[in-house]
């Protein structure tokens, strides 16, 4: 544990000036230490981890951090700049960067030690004598906590009490009158990561609650787990805060209750102002539903304030909704849909009909194997339905929304009324379930209530509504919807393909790529020739922009600077992995030229890809699985077409500049860029 960091880890005269090149220089030396396995793999993987949300924080920090297959061992380097570096914090430019690599299945102790170190930094003598520091070896021992011991991790911070009997005084409130007592907070942070955010959020709640009299109680919902609130404690709040960048887990303990839910760099940014919200919504006797977070999920900018009710537009809403069905239905599409084509490539396409490998299995037969694999991709499948629905349900109304939406999903595959029921059967689950919550009950119902009333009465509204009311309704539409995916030929499947490509490139990961692509996933749940087809489409535009940037960087240098050349080489191999987020990077730099570029590309592969009819069973895999894609050679053809046509437009915009960046001075190390008139 003593070499999370060493000296070689840590640069006290960090000469990068732009965030990608001060983790590039800090990454480096874990390569050197034998941390990290592959430079480029793991910076990918930061900037991808740095596209989702900022990582400088006020008082001069900066925290790139990724969890990545790249690490080795759990690793922290250390750099201070004197110019200061821009890592996207209101109050300017980060002189201490901290570069926090985790294996993908880092061990709790270690994410405990980096936790602690995320609290660390809210201590202004702790970072005062990292900017004092002029040993490596010191700062290094400093960072590990060798000259002062931290307690053990914490799961939940508290405030108040503890400041109370070490004075011998009572906590008074933000007004400054005596109270007998203090104001009391429960809240929940958490980040994507879960490695530094949410601890540090917590520190800063946790100290802001100190300095206003104000009983504060976190609980960290991080990389390592969590240890749930004390049920008293959270009896016992006055109100809530949530700052958090990922679904808060089990909301419904604080259903009731004054709600300020944002995200989690406004939690480290201004604790102060969160409390004093919290303060006013006590007042006004505002109280907040299980499902009031969802409300504010996709405000996009991760540091609102007030409740999600205040912000969000019911169609944020309803796509985060679905979104969360979706993501936990594709791993069992990804599962069962290459078992299925594998299947295929082993026994061909009559293997489907085989009997059963229960009833009939020959060790010594491809066939028996090839019908073993049918059959279990087929199983995963059949789940396909059953938990989107279910999940869908989840995202809106937690835990007791699961059984009615699972069983609405099921009654969904009954009627016939496919991936459409699915969607609709979550949908009705997690609204009778929201309803219900609702109605107030008495004291001694509570607890019955998530585990036996609500499954119950929610079930049985949900089933009576998918079975008589809206069920085959929904199954002619479904019907309807794969009639005309089986029947889409000349230019009405160009068309389409087009509309698919522009919506997969224009924001590379966000909410339009999101749903083309969910689009396409929902069709492979009742696969026909059609469906598969748009999954094809969607893969092959989806794969265009980074391979378009690394194309263009390797044929004309010179109008990229030197980091923009490097993640070049990252490209190609997210690109050829079906990661569109691997443009992001010259997206953000040059949205102007790059977008246009890479949706033209897009909608060139997607109308190709539809016109030569290739079709495609897996949801994911890029060129790794061509031998599973139907007319293969033509497939790479659509994909080799539109990534050649993004790339000569990249390339023919960024050479109308007037100033190319090598121009400008771009010495090619730091990544700087010139902004020029178009």
């Amino acid at each position: 544990m003593s070499e999370l960091i060493t000296a070689e880890l840590v640069d006290l005269d960090l000469s990068a000036t732009t965030k990608d090149a001060a983790a590039r220089s800090l990454a480096e030396r874990m390569v050197a230490a034998h941390r990290v396995t592959d430079l480029d793999g793991f910076l990918a993987d930061v900037a991808a981890r740095e596209a989702q949300m900022p990582t400088g924080l006020d008082g001069g920090i900066g925290i790139p951090h990724c969890r990545s297959e790249h690490v080795s061992a759990p690793t922290l380097a250390f750099g201070r700049s004197g110019a200061g570096i821009d890592f996207g914090a209101a109050d300017g430019p980060a002189d201490l960067v901290f570069l926090i690599a985790a294996p993908t299945g880092a061990d709790d102790d270690h994410l405990t030690i980096l936790s602690g170190l995320a609290r660390r930094l809210m201590d202004p003598e702790f970072t005062a004598a990292l900017r004092a520091g002029t040993d490596p070896r010191a700062v290094a021992a400093l960072i590990r906590g060798e000259e002062a011991p931290e307690e053990p991790e914490r799961e939940q911070v508290e405030t108040g009490k503890q400041e109370q009997a070490e004075t011998g005084t009572e906590a008074t409130g933000g007004t400054g009158a005596a109270e007998s007592v203090p104001f009391r907070i429960v809240a929940v942070t958490s980040c994507p990561t879960g490695i530094a955010h949410t601890y540090m959020a917590a520190e800063s709640l946790a100290a802001a609650g100190r300095a206003e009299g104000v009983e504060v109680t976190v609980e960290t919902q991080g990389s390592a787990g969590f240890k749930k609130l004390d049920p008293a404690v959270v009896a016992a709040a006055d109100a809530v805060i949530w700052a958090h960048d990922v679904e808060v887990r089990e909301k419904a303990r604080f259903r009731g209750k004054p709600l300020v839910d944002v995200g989690v760099k406004a939690g480290i940014n201004r604790p102060a102002e969160l409390i004093a919200e919290a303060r006013r919504r006590a007042e006004r006797g505002e109280i907040a539903t299980a499902s009031d977070s969802d409300k504010a999920s996709g405000s996009g900018d991760g540091d609102g304030n007030g409740s999600g009710a205040d912000h969000a537009h019911f169609g944020v809403r309803l796509r985060t909704y679905l979104m969360s069905g979706v993501s936990y239905m594709v791993p069992f599409v990804a599962a069962g849909g290459l078992l299925i084509a594998l299947s295929f490539a082993i026994g061909g396409y009559e293997i489907a009909s085989a009997k059963s490998v229960a009833d009939h299995f020959v060790w010594g037969e491809a066939d028996s194997w090839a019908a073993l694999l049918n059959q279990i991709g087929s199983a995963a499948f059949g789940f396909l339905v059953p938990v989107l629905a279910g999940y869908i349900a989840y995202g809106m109304a937690d835990r007791p929304a699961l059984v009615p939406g699972f069983v609405g999903g099921a009654i969904a595959l009954t009627v016939n009324a496919g991936f459409l029921g699915g969607l609709v059967a979550g949908l009705l689950a997690g609204a009778v379930v929201m309803a219900v919550q609702r109605v107030p009950v008495h004291a001694t119902l509570r607890g019955i209530m998530p585990v036996l009333v609500i499954p119950l009465i929610a079930s049985a509204v949900v089933g009576f509504l998918m079975f008589i009311v809206v069920g085959k309704p929904i199954a002619s539409l479904q019907n309807a919807l794969t009639d005309w995916l089986n029947g889409l030929s000349g230019s009405n499947a160009v068309i389409l393909g087009v509309v698919l490509g522009l919506m997969m490139c224009f924001d590379m990961g966000g909410p339009l790529n999101k749903v083309a692509y969910a689009f396409a996933v929902g069709g492979l749940a009742d696969p026909t020739q059609g469906s598969l087809k748009v999954m094809a489409a969607v893969m092959a535009a989806g794969m265009v922009p980074p391979l378009a940037m690394a194309l263009a960087t390797t044929v004309r240098r010179r109008l990229f600077t030197k980091t923009e050349r490097e993640n070049g080489r990252a490209a190609w191999v997210l690109g050829a992995s079906f990661i569109t987020e691997g443009a992001i990077p010259f997206a953000a730099a040059d949205p102007l030229r790059v977008i246009p570029s890479v949706m033209a590309g897009g909608a060139v592969t997607g109308a190709l890809s539809m016109a030569f009819g290739a079709t495609l069973r897996a949801p994911h895999g890029g060129v790794f699985v061509v031998p599973l894609i139907g007319e293969p050679f033509l497939y790479l053809l659509a994909i080799a077409a539109g990534t050649l046509v993004a790339t000569a437009l990249v390339v023919l915009l960024k050479g109308a500049r007037r100033t190319a960046p090598e121009a400008a001075g771009d010495a090619g190390a730091d990544g700087s860029r010139v902004t020029v008139a178009a």
